[in-house]
């Protein structure tokens, strides 16, 4: 067995030796981004990119034109759409990731509208196999469950117009969410338990984190749902104080989006343990469910309303929890 590991890293590191001897006698524009992008994502280790391989992909000096950053999000893509290799694919995402969270402006654009056609990042990994042995063919459900979160994180960035980290203190951010329309507070609350949904569909195999590199992975994860929580804490708030003139359709949008955030918590503490607990956001949306149950119970139990009627009669329903109406002449009908 070492004997077959052993040849493995030679064959790994042949082939980054072989990659960047092409990359650097090629006459492609921009060939030292495609030589960083290539350092960065050896397949020789499953340790992180190191920091000096990250700046060197990431660095201004180099990355001055949207042209030159959009080479450098090309070669990215190219590395992780022709690799098999579940280290080389972990190691892209990574980076990807530092971009949307670090990155520069024109680095974090260029991301975003790829490909530049469609507007749209589909990272395209759902089917994402490294069959080398038993370790790599785990590995893959992390690549998958990684590719999910940049594109979501992507997602967010894009909907709610800042990126997720976004550095505008609580007071600013308290106000903004203050001003938005009930309809538009709650589709933004949307994409936000989209984004933690997809953080709790953690692969089965955490004991996989003893792995430097998953490690590493879900340490920035971890930064990122916790950005998330402070977000949707300004937005369950402001809709808590919205609930005694909100309509019964919001109400019950804002209940399934609470019972929607809470079924994702066992799933959360398994892959945080005693991080990111935040015990004070889940009374907050305990505290939001029942206040918001009460006044669905209050608004469904009776409603009365007034229809015209014949020879100016006027008419009653009744709506009960079932969803019937008592109408003239005792009959019943139901309502959708």
């Amino acid at each position: 067995m070492g004997q077959t590991k052993k040849l493995r890293i030679l064959i790994s590191f042949l082939k980054d030796k072989t990659s960047l001897i092409k990359t650097t006698l090629s006459t492609k524009r921009h060939s030292r981004i495609h030589i960083a992008v290539l350092r960065a994502t050896t397949h020789d280790s499953s340790a992180p990119p190191s920091d000096h391989r990250i700046a060197a992909v990431l660095s201004l000096r180099h990355i001055t034109s949207h042209d030159a950053a959009s080479t450098c999000i090309e070669a990215l893509m190219d590395r992780l759409h022709s690799t098999k290799n579940a280290f080389v694919a972990l190691k892209c995402l990574f980076i990807m990731h530092i971009i949307i969270t670090k990155g520069s402006f024109i680095l974090k654009d260029q991301l975003s509208i790829y490909p530049s056609f469609g507007g749209r990042n589909f990272l395209n990994l759902s089917m994402f196999r490294d069959e080398l042995d038993s370790e790599r063919w785990d590995l893959s459900s992390w690549v998958r469950w990684y590719a999910a979160i940049v594109e979501q994180l992507l997602a967010v960035s894009r909907f709610l117009g800042s990126p997720c980290l976004s550095t505008v203190n609580n007071k600013d951010k308290e106000k903004k969410v203050s001003t938005l329309l009930s309809r538009d507070l709650l589709s933004e609350i949307h994409v936000l338990l989209d984004f933690v949904e997809v953080i709790s569909q953690v692969p089965e195999s955490l004991h996989l984190q003893r792995n430097n590199l998953i490690y590493e992975i879900v340490r920035l994860a971890s930064d990122d749902y916790r950005s998330v929580q402070h977000e949707i804490i300004f937005r369950v708030k402001e809709l808590g104080e919205r609930i005694p003139r909100s309509s019964y359709s919001e109400l019950t949008q804002i209940l399934g989006y609470l019972k929607r955030f809470e079924s994702f918590k066992e799933r959360l503490c398994l892959l945080f343990v005693n991080r990111n607990r935040n015990d004070a956001l889940w009374e907050l949306v305990c505290e939001i469910k029942m206040k918001t149950e009460e006044m669905i119970k209050e608004k469904g139990e009776i409603k009365l309303l007034k229809m015209d009627g014949t020879n100016d009669s006027s008419r009653w329903t009744r709506f009960g929890e079932e969803g019937f109406a008592v109408v003239d002449g005792g009959h019943w009908t139901r309502f959708s």
